[in-house]
């Protein structure tokens, strides 16, 4: 059973922000233990690298204007685009995965390491806590910010491994390769519909980087999903996991 500290979190609007906290709410409740963390799971895009794919671009020369536009409008927490390709025709799904390549290759010639990527795995490393990594790019893409960022994440799963995100598959197998428990683990990533799902999914703690505050608590109640930590920088993830948990190899 997961200790109930992760209920009772839920992120300050920056307007009633105390200057001492940032983005994550103390809680009332004082638990009789801590919940221990072995490992911490990172998405990549827009959460280890700054985002740098223009999705909507992407998404309206996959799907055509039109059908773009009815997709969007009936989809308000994002598209799927993998799961919604993934029954077209053999020819049209090439197509599709050759455009969508397409457009992830220029966000490589942008690819720039998120502020606070450093320090925090950094951190995590000096506490022997595991690193792992799950996106929803190709490979190339990971082999390439694997060589800028120069500290691998193990495992470091991309689009290859099926099924992607928001399924929990990939969690729960890095879960096992590390010989841990999903409640022993942290999802860490900006997605509520992919990484937040992933991790509640996987029986998993979620913690909702939200840099520009897009997400409110009625995005959470629209999708009946609340992340156990909401942060607007890696810098606040490093306080949420010292305050919060007992960090242990």
């Amino acid at each position: 059973m997961r200790s109930v500290l992760c209920k009772s979190f839920l992120s300050l609007h920056p307007k009633h922000r105390p200057s001492s906290i940032s983005h994550f709410a103390m809680s009332t409740a004082v638990p009789a233990a801590r919940a221990r963390i072995r490992g911490v799971v990172f998405d990549m895009d827009g959460t280890l690298t700054v985002p740098a794919i223009d999705f909507a671009a992407m998404y309206n020369a996959v799907l055509g204007e039109d059908e773009y536009r009815r997709i969007k409008a009936e989809n308000p927490s994002g598209i799927d685009i993998l799961h919604h390709i993934e029954n077209w025709s053999p020819d049209r799904q090439r197509k599709a995965y050759e455009i969508i390549v397409d457009h992830e290759r220029q966000g490589l010639d942008r690819l720039q390491i998120m502020p606070g990527a450093a320090e925090l795995c950094g951190f995590l490393d000096s506490k022997k806590i595991r690193r792992g990594l799950i996106t929803r790019n190709f490979k190339e893409a990971v082999d390439l910010f694997h060589s800028r960022f120069g500290r691998p994440f193990s495992p470091a799963l991309s689009r290859e491994f099926r099924p992607c995100k928001p399924d929990p598959a990939p969690l729960l197998h890095i879960c096992s390769a590390w010989d841990v428990q999903p409640d022993e683990v942290i999802m860490i990533g900006d997605s509520l519909k992919d990484d937040v799902v992933c991790g509640k999914r996987a029986g998993a703690f979620t913690c909702l980087l939200d840099e520009k505050d897009r997400y409110s608590p009625d995005d959470f109640a629209e999708l009946n999903l609340e992340p156990d930590f909401k942060v607007a920088s890696l810098t606040e993830v490093q306080q949420v996991l010292e305050s919060k948990f007992d960090l242990l190899p």
